[in-house]
């Protein structure tokens, strides 16, 4: 097992924790509290609309606020002996929160514990309420192929039939957990056609298409809770490997799905891609408990919390409780793992996100289980924070961390979690959703030297109580960034120039554009050839001193003419010029100067 050299230690982490993420300074330390009327701080992003829950998707009532724990050893107040047992809560927890979200031919799909929602996205318009449909069981997450939407759901309250009463006792034949599958042809009718049942629930899920078959949909099912009795489903059975050598644990779902018979779909494989090597012992993987100088209590690897894929690089990113993991996909049936990574520093491995090129992973740490709140000043820089790692000779590397770099109230649950790429071309940067903590964009460029170069953020819902909210997902789709909050609606996010991102890369980030964005089945970008991207590229040489300013100014004069339609008379000597330029450079920046003269090399011919 690969273990990252140190480059922090936990006992450092935490004395550090007030230079590395308590800035009292940052404006979002400070925000005033509200539902609707918290106190906002921005750079970099502005909020362009924000709309509130769909109805019947929102009530006060269900905003979870978790148990407060007492100190160890404080006395608490004991009811009478007279008096009657608590009302059963109304609510369960997180009854009607947001979670993750997909888009596809201009629309947006948003999953929620209590079903899923669907918005029509009209550029400078906010986005149009289009859909709704109620079928509790948490918790929601949405992916969309073609007419399709699969659909996680892990609750045992959840019903076969999407039916609002829980379905009660150990056993019941009435409870669904695993990926429903809709029919979303028609908007005014969708439909469920297929619900996979699975031993553990589906928490997260991720399409794989395959490789040859293009009626071939896989779907690899990660599921985080505890095994149905299998008195309800007879494939089920619990237990460590050493006293059950079948036990559902240790393992994924693979479902296939035939496109054109997708009431079909099955299971068809649950691979052990934890197993030692050597030995082909199932729990082959950290086993969990305290680890690190600081004892950073850390779980045990019997699932994948998340699983993003990269099929035309045959690549899969596990971030699997315990260990981050990459797995080989070629024989989508039968993933197979050829690297781990284990660190003292994560809790709890809960996704991955890999750079365009692939050679990148960022892994996040939902330390705390995203209920808690993990970004106050006292908090360490390295719990709870992204780790991200290199892939070297398929192998994974871990390399730094990157942090919230601002300190949030006791009161707003905050921790690394959902994001995806943001398509500028030549730089590695990530938007990023952090509960309460708010959205932020990270620049992962240089692997070693993270850092923040956008946000935007809200005070807490309330100043003195956590009550759970904040940004689930925040994922760039198109030209803007979308982000499920929790208890507060949909925000939708663009991008401003500023000192650490050009008018012009912008502008190439949003010229890229995808019917469908599933963003755990990730796809290489593909910028158009355009004065923008052109301009991207020497903002970037510019900025990082990589090209003298005789050649800058030539590129800048080029890209003035091709905007105003002029020939490019210039671009075959231009070319040369900045192929030469790439011959004395390294790193990034070579990579730029290269794809630089590439494009006018295009232009030229």
């Amino acid at each position: 097992m690969i273990v990252r050299s140190l480059l922090l230690s936990s006992v450092a982490g935490v004395l550090l924790a007030s230079a590395a993420s308590a800035q009292t300074a940052d404006p979002r330390s400070s925000l005033s509290p509200g539902l609707r009327d918290a106190g906002q701080a921005a750079s970099g992003l502005e909020l362009e609309h924000s709309l509130e829950p769909a109805p019947g998707f929102f009530d006060p009532e269900a905003i979870f606020a978790p148990p407060v724990r007492r100190p160890q050893g404080e006395a608490t107040a004991s009811a009478p002996a007279s008096a009657e047992p608590p009302a059963r809560p109304r609510y369960s927890p997180l009854a009607l929160a947001n979670s993750d979200m997909a888009v596809s031919d201009g629309r947006l799909f948003v999953g929620s514990f209590h079903g899923f929602n669907a918005y029509d996205l009209k550029a400078g318009a906010a986005p149009e309420l289009v859909m709704s449909v109620v079928c509790p069981g948490g918790q929601g997450d949405v992916s969309i192929h073609g007419d399709l939407l699969f659909m996680s759901v892990e609750q045992n309250r959840a019903r076969l039939d999407c039916g609002t009463a829980e379905a009660e006792g150990e056993v019941n034949p009435e409870r669904f957990r695993g990926i429903r599958i809709f029919d979303i042809s028609d908007l005014n009718a969708p439909r469920q056609i297929a619900a996979v049942q699975t031993c553990r629930g589906s928490h997260t899920h991720t399409q794989v298409p395959h490789p040859t078959d293009p009626n071939i949909l896989y779907i690899y099912n990660s599921a985080t809770s505890g095994v149905r009795k299998s008195e309800e489903l007879g494939i089920c059975s619990d237990g460590q490997p050493g006293d059950n050598p079948e036990t559902a644990l240790y393992s994924i779902d693979v479902i296939k799905v035939p496109l054109d018979a997708p009431e079909q779909a099955a299971i068809v494989s649950r691979p052990r891609i934890f197993a030692d090597r050597a030995t082909g012992a199932i729990a082959g993987l950290w086993r969990g408990g305290a680890a690190g100088i600081a004892s950073q209590r850390t779980a045990q690897t019997n699932h994948c919390h998340d699983i993003t894929v990269y099929p035309e690089l045959n690549l899969a990113a596990g971030a699997c409780s315990g260990n981050g993991i990459l797995l080989d996909i070629s024989s989508p049936e039968q993933p197979g793992r050829i690297s781990e990574l284990f660190d003292a520093d994560m809790a709890y491995w809960h996704s991955a996100t890999f750079n365009d090129a692939g050679d990148r992973v960022v892994f996040t740490d939902e330390w705390g289980g995203g209920t808690s709140a993990r970004c106050r000043a006292e908090d360490p820089a390295t719990w709870g924070a992204n780790l991200i790692a290199t892939i070297e000779n398929r192998q994974l590397k871990g390399q730094t961390f990157f942090k919230l770099p601002a300190s949030q109230a006791a009161s707003e649950n905050c921790v690394a979690h959902n994001g995806n790429l943001i398509p500028v071309p030549g730089r590695d940067l990530m938007v990023q959703a952090w509960y309460q903590g708010g959205v932020s964009v990270m620049d992962f460029t240089d692997p070693a030297r993270p850092m923040e170069i956008a946000y935007f953020d809200r005070g807490p819902l309330d100043a003195e109580r956590l009550m759970v909210g904040g940004a689930w997902s925040a994922y760039w789709f198109n030209g803007r960034i979308y982000a499920s909050e929790i208890a507060r609606g949909l925000d939708v996010l663009k991008l401003v120039p500023g000192e650490h991102l050009s008018a012009a890369e912008i502008a190439a980030a949003e010229s890229v554009r995808l019917e469908t964005v599933n963003p755990q089945t990730q796809t290489r970008i593909v910028w158009p050839d355009s004065p923008d991207v052109a301009q991207a590229y020497l903002d970037q040489l510019v900025r990082s001193g990589a090209v003298d300013a005789a050649l800058a100014t030539r590129v800048g004069s080029a890209v003035e003419g091709w905007r105003a339609g002029q020939g490019g008379a210039d671009a075959a000597a231009l070319s040369q010029a900045l192929a030469t330029a790439a011959g004395d450079a390294g790193g990034r920046d070579k990579a730029r100067l290269t794809a630089l003269a590439e494009l006018f090399a295009r232009r030229a011919a």
